[in-house]
C-alpha cells in the first residue's frame, strides 16, 4: 500500500482543522503589515484588516520559501519515512512557491511537486478531492495521484469579485490591470484564472447581490459542469444576503454540495474585504 501525503501552501485556504482531518499538510505563506510579517493564518483576516487599517497600510504577500518547505517535508519524512510527498502548488505565475517547492525537493526524492494553476477555493479543490482521491485508491502510486490532479487542475474552474480593488491593485498580481480602467468604484470586476493567471475577463454593475449572481452564471453556463460540488468562499464584509443568494442559486442549477470557505490572510490581502469567489469542475 503506497503513503502518499498531500501538501498545499496556505493560500489554497483549505482551514487548519480541515486539513488536519483529511490528512493535508499546509505549508505557510506570509503577509507583511508595515515593519510586522506574519504566517498566513497567524491571525485571523478580520484581524488582519484591522491592523492594516490602524497602521494606515494595506497588506503585501510573499510565498513560502524554500526553508518553510524544507521544514515540513523534513518533519514528514521523519515522521513517516515510507511516504511519497506530492505538493499541489498555488499557481507558479503569481508566487515564488513552487520554484521554493522544487529547490527544497533537491535531494529529498520522495518529493514530488506540480503547479495546479490555481489559488484559493481553485487550489484547494484539487488538494481535497486529491486527498480524497488517493484515500478511496490506496495502492495507487504517487505518479497516479500526479496524474489525477493534473487533470483535474485542468478541469477546475475559478474566479472571483474582489472587494476592494485597491487590495488587487497594490498586490500586483492581476496581468491586465489597465482593464479596469478608471473607474475603479463604478465596476466590479471577474478576475479568472487563466493559465495560472489572474485576469479580469468581465465587467459587472449593480449591487453586489446581483453582481455575485450575474458571476456564478457567467463561469457556470459556458461550458457542462460537474453538477458533484460548488465552492465559494468569502473575505470578511461580504453581506449574509449574498451568500444566502448565491447559495440558493448554486442550488438552482443543479449543484448537489455547496461549500462555503473563508479566506486567510493571504487572499485576503489582494482581494479585500467583501470579496466572492467560486470554483468548481467541468466535465472532462
Amino acid at each position: 500500500m503506497a503513503d502518499i501525503v498531500i501538501t498545499a501552501e496556505t493560500g489554497c485556504d483549505v482551514p487548519a482543522a480541515e486539513a488536519a482531518e483529511l490528512g493535508i499538510v499546509l505549508v505557510p505563506m506570509h503577509v507583511s503589515m508595515g515593519s510586522r510579517t506574519i504566517d498566513d493564518g497567524e491571525l485571523s483576516a478580520a484581524e488582519m484588516l484591522e491592523q492594516c487599517r490602524q497602521l494606515g497600510v494595506l497588506p503585501k504577500t510573499s510565498g513560502c520559501t524554500p526553508g518553510d518547505f524544507q521544514v515540513v517535508f523534513d518533519r514528514i519524512h521523519e515522521e513517516r519515512p515510507d511516504a511519497q510527498i506530492l505538493h499541489l502548488a498555488y499557481s507558479a505565475v503569481t508566487t515564488c512557491s513552487l520554484e521554493s517547492a522544487i529547490a527544497a525537493s533537491q535531494g529529498r526524492d520522495y518529493v514530488t511537486a506540480i503547479d495546479t494553476a490555481h489559488v484559493t477555493i481553485g487550489q484547494g479543490l484539487v488538494v481535497r478531492e486529491t486527498r480524497r482521491w488517493v484515500a478511496e485508491h490506496p495502492e495507487a502510486t504517487v505518479d497516479e495521484a500526479r496524474a489525477f490532479a493534473e487533470d483535474l487542475s485542468s478541469r477546475v474552474r475559478m474566479a472571483f469579485l474582489p472587494g476592494d480593488l485597491g487590495y488587487l491593485r497594490a498586490g500586483g498580481r492581476l496581468s491586465n490591470a489597465a482593464f479596469l480602467g478608471a473607474t475603479l468604484l463604478k465596476i466590479k470586476p471577474v478576475v479568472e484564472l487563466l493559465e495560472g493567471k489572474l485576469v479580469a475577463t468581465k465587467k459587472l454593475r449593480g449591487s453586489m447581490s446581483s453582481a455575485a449572481l450575474a458571476l456564478v452564471d457567467y463561469l457556470v453556463l459556458r461550458e457542462e459542469f460537474d453538477p458533484a460540488r460548488i465552492v465559494f468562499v468569502k473575505s470578511p464584509g461580504l453581506p449574509d444576503q449574498v451568500r444566502d443568494l448565491v447559495t440558493d442559486h448554486a442550488s438552482d442549477l443543479g449543484f448537489r454540495e455547496i461549500e462555503w470557505y473563508d479566506t486567510g490572510d493571504v487572499i485576503t490581502s489582494h482581494c479585500g474585504p467583501g470579496a466572492l469567489g467560486v470554483a468548481f469542475a467541468v466535465r472532462g
